[in-house]
């Protein structure tokens, strides 16, 4: 894939996962290897991937995702007025919050040690985990497959970490739900134009 087009056209995908079709542990490995060749701060490497296939697994963590999600959904449901992009994306947050259990896989990125609270130390430390999540859900898309990052289930670690058996001293980054898409093709999203989030040396001044 033209890679300015996967860039471009690469989703949150919620209502285009096909829940139908399996996802093959190849496929996923592939994925997970392209991860894993992102940056990494002082190249430490700390990233963990816990890979969820089994049903009773993922209804656990359903559950704990879907406490959340239906409380953040309802809060906003007024908003959905406000504009026909805020409606969009409340329902396709409400239909993935619906329908999560029945996703094929779901893949929980960790990361060795814990947020101290401090803007520098936990940007360098974020900055250990989510360019590989950014590199895994590229990875999926060129091979047609769709996710998303999640962090209803966050507000639930531990109950999620007694789960999954993940050990003390890492902290789980989201929860990315994965399927095959079931359209062939994205388009590029709306943005603001850069000159509005853009500036040159100074807060406010143009681009060019």
């Amino acid at each position: 894939m033209d890679t300015d087009h996967l860039l471009s056209t690469t989703r949150a995908v919620r209502r285009k996962l096909d829940l139908e079709r399996p996802v093959e542990p190849a496929v996923l490995a592939e994925c997970l290897e392209l991860a894993l060749q992102a940056p990494t701060p002082g190249n430490q490497q700390d990233w963990r991937w816990l890979v969820v296939r089994d049903q009773g697994v993922k209804d656990r963590l359903a559950s704990l995702f879907r406490r959340v999600g239906e409380a953040y959904l309802a809060a906003r449901a007024a908003e959905a007025d406000d504009s026909p992009a805020t409606a969009r994306a409340l329902a396709s947050g409400r239909y993935l919050v619906e329908v999560i259990e029945r996703v094929p896989v779901f893949v929980v990125p960790c990361l060795r040690g814990r947020p101290a609270g401090d803007n520098a130390v936990d940007a360098a430390f974020y900055g250990g985990i989510f360019p590989a999540v950014w590199n895994f859900q590229l990875a999926l898309r060129s091979r047609g497959l769709g996710s998303t990052l999640t962090t209803y289930h966050l507000q639930h670690e531990a109950e999620a970490a007694e789960i999954l058996g993940v050990p003390d001293g890492y902290t789980q980054a989201g929860l990315l739900p994965v399927a095959y898409t079931t359209v062939p093709d994205f388009k590029p999203a709306a943005r603001r134009p850069l000159s509005e989030v853009a500036f040159l040396d100074h807060w406010g001044e143009p681009l060019s």
